[in-house]
């Protein structure tokens, strides 16, 4: 998953967090990583939601009748 990266680069790279963002801080850090590695993966697996499309709109044909109303010819 991590490619080339060894324990010891990873322990670097956790020390260098740890000194930037604090022992508070760190999890909360984390956190947020994760949702949006998860946000991510989720938006690559729904190829059928894009954002750029523009919602379809209803027309009269597709709305369903009101069991009270009269249809009309």
């Amino acid at each position: 998953m991590f490619g080339s990266l060894g324990m010891p680069e990873l322990l670097v790279i956790f020390a260098v967090a740890l000194l930037v963002f604090g022992p508070r801080k760190l999890p909360d850090v984390g956190r947020s990583i994760g949702e949006a590695i998860r946000g991510f993966k989720k938006a690559m697996n729904e190829p059928e939601s894009s954002p750029l499309e523009e919602p379809r709109k209803e027309t009269k044909a597709e709305k369903p009748s009101d069991p009270g109303s009269k249809p009309t010819p």
